[in-house]
């Protein structure tokens, strides 16, 4: 399944205020009791390709069953959905229930656009998954709800690795890497595909590492790129991007990583699960040789960390139909239609009981075990201008590879990492 979904989830580099429109007493607000919401119809913008017409249908019936209310789904595309939505917040019939990036969430919470979902938390929300949750918080208050997520795992030519006389998938980082150098050794493939600026997932060694990008300096946020911990884990990309022809100074599209896998001399890489659909694509010869793993921790029982990309649910503070968009979440995000969700996308759901319905789909099962260990980039509104390019991670990342120490490429992005945290503060 190709999804768009780690490109799109980092928020415009400013966002403008959003006027929160309070609810009214007229005909049009929520009504007590499930016939007080007859003739209703409540409006629910999802992303294109985030729902299945399936799900759709199950959850619009199971709704109106309840509540005597129709519901309208409204396909979103994730270009220029920032803007979009900025918008629609700030107007008088916003959309009454919207889904939203996980990075985006903080930033749409500081405008006042959210609406608190504490009860909804306290009523459907005591087992999600507690790394999939805190993006939906925002200063303590819970802004919006864990929807589903994806995360990258280790997507590998079975052929190549058994030409090197390896018969099982590694279960820790350093029989990770001695298989790769097996592969150098004992075929002519490349060991793994690893470009220098494949950064989310150097975000996922340093939530691995337990470390923060940032750091609070007073009343705003700086670099925390020196950070040992930040050093330790870019250490350990170097020493597995030595194992690689890619460029240094390129990220995972440039060239496509997958079209690279997909001429047959590559014995690994690190992407998300679509990226196997493009390698097949590129190459239908390939498909009976791909196989996927979670990509392996420092110990067998902890996983590698991993960046967890995905959605979250929102209501709009405007809406004037806040009891029934809460019903709708609770059906919505239940473990049954949760559940349905997660079959039918092969995406992580919002609790760990409900990872059964991965069952069958390969890639999916080799992502879940390291959801629970995941996280994400900071969850703060200042952090979007530091994605835009040139990305000063990026920077940092090749300056490494390149040769310079951590801690003297910490200090060659640090003046533009902090200027740029500065432009929402």
């Amino acid at each position: 399944m190709k999804r768009k979904l780690i490109t799109a989830i980092g928020v415009a580099a400013m966002l403008v205020s959003v006027a929160a429109c309070g609810g009214d007493d007229g005909d049009s607000g929520d009504k007590a009791g499930a016939d007080g919401y007859a003739g209703q119809t409540l409006t629910v913008w999802v992303m294109d390709g985030s729902s299945p017409d399936q799900w759709q249908k199950d959850v619009q019936a199971a709704f109106e069953k309840k509540t005597k209310a129709k519901v309208k789904f409204e396909i979103q595309q994730w270009n220029g959905i920032q803007q979009k939505l900025t918008t629609a917040l700030s107007e008088e019939n916003p959309p009454d229930v919207f889904e939203i990036g996980n990075t985006q969430t903080p930033a749409y919470a500081k405008t006042g656009g959210l609406a608190d979902l504490a009860d909804l938390k306290s009523s459907i929300g005591a087992d999600w998954t507690e790394s999939l949750n805190k993006s939906s918080i925002y200063d303590g208050k819970q802004y919006a709800a864990p929807w589903y997520f994806a995360n990258r795992v280790v997507i590998y030519n079975k052929k190549v690795w058994a030409d090197a006389g390896i018969k099982d998938t590694p279960k820790t980082r350093d029989e990770f890497y001695a298989d790769l150098k097996q592969i150098g050794e004992k075929t002519k493939a490349e060991p793994i595909y690893l470009p220098g600026q494949n950064w989310y997932h150097f975000v996922g060694l340093t939530i691995g590492e337990g470390a923060e990008l940032v750091k609070k300096d007073g009343d705003k946020y700086v670099s925390n790129l020196d950070d040992p911990k930040v050093a330790a884990a870019m250490e350990t990309y170097k020493k597995f991007q030595a194992l690689s022809k890619a460029p240094k100074d390129k990220d995972e599209a440039t060239p496509q990583q997958a079209e690279v896998f997909a001429k047959g001399n590559v014995g690994a890489f690190i992407g998300m699960g679509w990226e196997a659909g493009t390698a097949i694509a590129a190459n239908k010869k390939i498909e009976s040789d791909i196989g996927y793993f979670t990509i392996p921790g420092a110990t067998a029982d902890k996983p590698e960390g991993v960046f967890l990309g995905g959605s979250n649910l929102a209501v709009a503070a405007g809406s004037k139909k806040q009891a029934l968009a809460n019903e709708f979440l609770k059906i919505a995000l239940s473990d049954k239609y949760e559940g349905e969700l997660a079959k039918l996308n092969g995406v992580i759901p919002n609790k760990e009981s409900l990872q059964t319905n991965l069952t069958g789909n390969a890639v999916a099962e080799a992502a879940a075990p390291a959801a629970a260990g995941g996280g994400t980039t900071p969850l703060i509104p200042e952090w979007a201008a530091v994605e835009n390019a040139p990305n000063p991670v990026k920077t940092y990342m090749t300056a490494v590879l390149n040769g310079k120490t951590p801690a003297e490429a910490a200090k060659q992005v640090e003046s533009e990492f902090n200027k740029r945290l500065a432009q929402q503060q």
